[in-house]
């Protein structure tokens, strides 16, 4: 998707996960993605044409994961191309990512006091770089996305006699279409479906309205999971979302439900520069 609209986007986003908690899962990330454009002469009968072009699409993510005493820190770099079939613009990326895993062992409490891992402690590791390999079909009504994660299942290793672990190939298929109801509203079905190595499936349907492009809200069913609402608005070249899931489990008792807030700063000119239509 890294370039997938042509312009250049930054965002923020925060995830609060099962607020309420003590200690609970939460999520922050910095990205950014643009697309690589040069200029391209061509002589016609009559005069000189300058036109802007470009196929490459380049992405950068920087996330932090804390979940309890574990905390996840890492970085993830794309490279996109992009193709046009008529209308319909097909794009394949690649990336590459690393992250380093730390365990706050001096607050572990332990039932055996002679436990190994008091003595040689955790490692504080640099994960092995793995890859991630997706392909896009992008076009004004249409969206379709398939893509493979951790494709080496590469190893990591929490101390010196520890086992091994290996990080498990994750696989996405998204897609979604959007209908136009009146001049100024539009209506988005989605899904998102995520499966595992292990067998795990799980899918998100969700639902959007959109007026005007300039503020949107919808609502999200995570199967096995929960619900949720979400809102957002366009302010000029800025971008506000929200969301926020309920979780249908007996955690419901103990949580106040997962909040997730996303800002994003778009760079451009108008898009019909472009031979693609800006999505958001």
């Amino acid at each position: 998707m890294a370039g997938s609209d042509g312009y250049t986007t930054a965002a923020l986003t925060t995830r609060d996960h099962w607020a309420g908690i003590n200690n609970s899962p939460k999520t922050y990330a910095i990205s950014v993605q643009t697309r690589v454009l040069w200029k391209k002469t061509g002589v016609s009968s009559s005069k000189n044409l300058t036109k802007r072009t470009g196929r490459v699409g380049l992405g950068a993510y920087v996330f932090n994961d804390k979940n309890a005493l574990i905390d996840r820190t890492g970085a993830q770099f794309s490279y996109a191309y992009h193709i046009f079939i008529r209308n319909t613009q097909l794009s394949f990326g690649l990336a590459a990512s690393a992250f380093q895993f730390k365990v706050d062992y001096e607050k572990l409490q332990f039932r055996d006091a002679s436990d190994p891992i008091l003595t040689e402690g955790f490692d504080n590791l640099v994960y092995v770089p793995d890859f991630t390999f997706g392909m896009y079909l992008l076009n004004r009504k249409n969206f379709l996305g398939v893509s493979a994660a951790q494709l080496f299942q590469a190893r990591i290793k929490t101390g010196k006699n520890s086992v091994d672990y290996r990080m498990k190939r994750h696989y996405y298929v998204l897609g979604g279409h959007r209908f136009d109801m009146s001049e100024n509203l539009e209506f988005e079905p989605s899904f998102m479906a995520k499966g595992t190595e292990l067998g795990f499936i799980q899918t998100d349907f969700n639902l959007k309205l959109i007026y005007k492009e300039f503020y949107w809200a919808g609502i999200s069913y995570r199967t096995q999971s929960s619900v949720g609402l979400l809102i957002g608005a366009k302010a000029k070249k800025v971008y506000f979302g929200y969301a926020f899931d309920y979780n249908l489990s007996d955690i419901q008792k103990y949580s106040f439900g997962s909040h997730e807030l996303n800002i994003a700063i778009k760079f451009g000119d108008s898009s019909r520069r472009y031979r693609w239509l800006i999505r958001y």
